[in-house]
């Protein structure tokens, strides 16, 4: 599919509710989504859609988590029962905290909160905010990452699949890294 064919307005529309989809997924990864947007929209405008699409998405797997899965389970960890337990201003900067940690998934972050005692409100200012510098790096990323050749190109997919492998393999024997 085209996606320069569309309107701008469609486009929009499609991406936010694709990272609202993603949200409630709490799994898929939303990084391709911002990659699109920042190729056809240009980097601010592609950046922005995506901030708005990750805060939608965000606010509305914090109420479905909150009313459809509260009664049922809560994430045992460490760091999410933390969150869970804390309500207020801890909460707040506990989310924002989390949202500015690379690897923390954004699905357990926004269900330990959906458990916690914060509300909607303060739930999405923290979200996003602690989004934004994310989101930012991967548009510069994608920026750039266009500009190179195809060969390049190839090159970096190659290095992130083995980066990753590698990092399964030393998560699975137990490593630190």
């Amino acid at each position: 599919m085209e996606w320069e064919l569309l309107p701008i307005p469609l486009l929009i529309i499609i991406s936010v509710l694709l990272n609202s989809v993603i949200a409630v997924a709490g799994v898929l990864p939303s990084a391709f989504l911002t990659a699109i947007n920042v190729s056809v929209l240009g980097l601010v405008p592609g950046i922005l859609v995506s901030i708005v699409g990750e805060a939608v998405g965000a606010i509305i797997s914090f109420i479905l988590y909150r009313k459809a899965l509260h009664r049922y389970t809560s994430p045992d960890s460490g760091r999410f029962q933390r969150l869970r337990e804390a309500g207020g201003a801890e909460a707040w900067f506990l989310v924002l905290g989390m949202r500015l940690m690379p690897f923390v998934p954004s699905g357990l972050v926004t269900l330990s909160a959906a458990f916690s005692r914060m509300t909607l409100l303060s739930f999405a200012v923290a979200s996003t905010i602690g989004k934004v510098p994310a989101l930012i790096i991967e548009g510069i990323a994608v920026t750039a990452a266009i500009r190179l050749t195809v060969g390049w190109q190839l090159f970096l997919v190659v290095l992130v699949i083995m980066s990753y492998f590698i990092w399964r393999m030393r998560q699975r024997s137990g490593e630190k890294i």
